[in-house]
């Protein structure tokens, strides 16, 4: 059984990738909660806070990845492959072992980290995702 689905393909088969560092715990975090809707009249002491149907809101999270190569070429056509992948910008991530949960994510570009082992083989990215709707993980 494949340890990470990216958009319904084994990520190490493919791109030689794996989950890197807090993967898990990073979509595993709790979701934020959208604000609840308030009212502040001078009619009235305080404030009415409206809490029927609470809702979940968007959030955005950090996800480490290594890519792994047999050689210097084979690594730089595997972690090719994985950014084009990427780019595509709609991502489902699902860990079989952990839930059946599937987590449609859309790949916002930012805040991204990458290091290359000295022998040109093995490689450890991190970069930012958004998580549209998390009450939506089918």
């Amino acid at each position: 059984m494949a340890d990470l689905l990216i958009n319904g393909k084994d990520a190490f088969q493919v791109w030689g990738v794996r989950m890197g560092d807090n993967f898990l715990n990073s979509l595993g975090t709790p979701v934020p909660m959208k604000e609840f809707i308030e009212n502040k009249s001078r009619l009235e002491h305080g404030k009415q806070i409206i809490t029927i149907a609470p809702k979940l809101d968007e959030r955005e999270i950090s996800l480490a990845f290594t890519i792994e190569g047999n050689s210097p070429s084979d690594y730089q056509s595997k972690k090719k492959a994985f950014f084009e992948e990427l780019y595509k910008g709609v991502i489902d991530i699902q860990i079989p072992a952990n839930s059946n949960d599937v987590y449609h994510l859309i790949y916002l570009g930012k805040s991204i980290t990458y290091a290359q082992s000295l022998d040109r083989t093995f490689g450890k990215c991190s970069m930012k995702f958004c998580e549209p709707n998390p009450s939506l993980r089918t």
